[in-house]
């Protein structure tokens, strides 16, 4: 059954994806533009962007980029960077107008980069708030368990709600995905976990909550399940147990067919099963799906 309601970020117009380094190495713009039309006519609402490290470098390609991106499609850009500079620029290039006078989405902030929020001044925007890091005594620490997601999204959620006047629906708190074959700490369900938990915040129940879907599946073995990539079926898996917990944006390919899976799919029930180990036992449980 296909899923409702999801909000889908493009995520294809990054080099990150070798067919399209080569586009933009090529300076291609009739193809990055077939691209981004390609992501909306598959039900993208959002499209992120970025040039890689050139978006460092090079505002005016940068600039090109967006102006052309705009010419072609009229949903909102989300701009790719932690860098204030390169936030800056983008924001100046976008134009409100071509995208029905819908915000962009700036991904992202985090407690290292609160600084971005003043950026409100040069356009309005959405925002995605990165939960994968916190500052502790001033210096920055990896999230490892739900309850230091939920404080970053507790603190900066509220912040920009109480003092920057953001609606809660203007703000998107990233929970991080993480690839399950290297996930030794039980990282997904530390996602999991704190998707629920934010969602029965007093301030924050009504933000979106998102992850990038596509690294769960990284390095997973080229496997398929009746016909369907492993890693597709892992992105499946955790939709199915994210969404009813409060889960509604993705980060992903939006041409993949994501759909709920049933409740006694092999899939799922492993999916449940690693989520629910650490170390050695989660790869242990993880390689027997795919030997299977």
């Amino acid at each position: 059954m296909a899923i409702e309601d999801l909000i889908v970020v493009g995520d294809r117009i990054n080099p990150g994806f070798r067919s399209t380094k080569k586009i933009i190495e090529a300076e291609d713009m009739d193809a990055l533009q077939a691209l981004a039309r390609r992501q909306v006519e598959s039900g993208a609402h959002y499209l992120d962007i970025t040039v890689g490290p050139r978006g460092y470098t090079d505002a005016k390609f940068l600039t090109e980029v967006i102006h052309v991106l705009q010419d072609a499609v009229d949903v909102p850009l989300c701009f790719d960077y932690p860098s204030v500079e390169v936030q800056e620029v983008c924001l100046k290039a976008y134009d409100l107008a071509k995208a029905g006078g819908r915000r962009p989405l700036v991904n992202s902030i985090a407690e290292t980069r609160l600084e971005i929020i003043d950026l409100m001044k040069i356009c309005p925007f959405q925002v995605i708030v990165m939960t994968s890091e916190y500052l502790e005594d001033g210096t920055p620490q990896m999230t490892k368990h739900a309850r230091d997601v939920v404080g970053v999204a507790q603190r900066i959620g509220g912040k920009l709600i109480r003092e920057h006047e953001f609606s809660p629906d203007d703000i998107f708190i990233d929970v991080t995905i993480n690839s399950m074959i290297s996930d030794m700490e039980g990282l997904t369900k530390m996602a999991l976990d704190a998707i629920g938990q934010i969602r029965q915040d007093s301030v924050l129940k009504d933000v979106h909550i998102m992850g990038g879907l596509t690294n769960l599946g990284n390095m997973l073995p080229p496997k398929e399940y009746d016909g369907v990539r492993l890693r597709l079926m892992m992105e499946r898996a955790f939709l199915t147990v994210a969404i009813p917990l409060g889960f509604d944006t993705v980060m992903a390919t939006p041409w993949h067919d994501y759909q709920a899976l049933p409740s006694d799919h092999e899939v799922l029930l492993a999916f449940k099963e690693v989520s629910e180990l650490t170390g050695m036992d989660a790869m242990r449980r993880l390689r027997k799906l795919w030997a299977s």
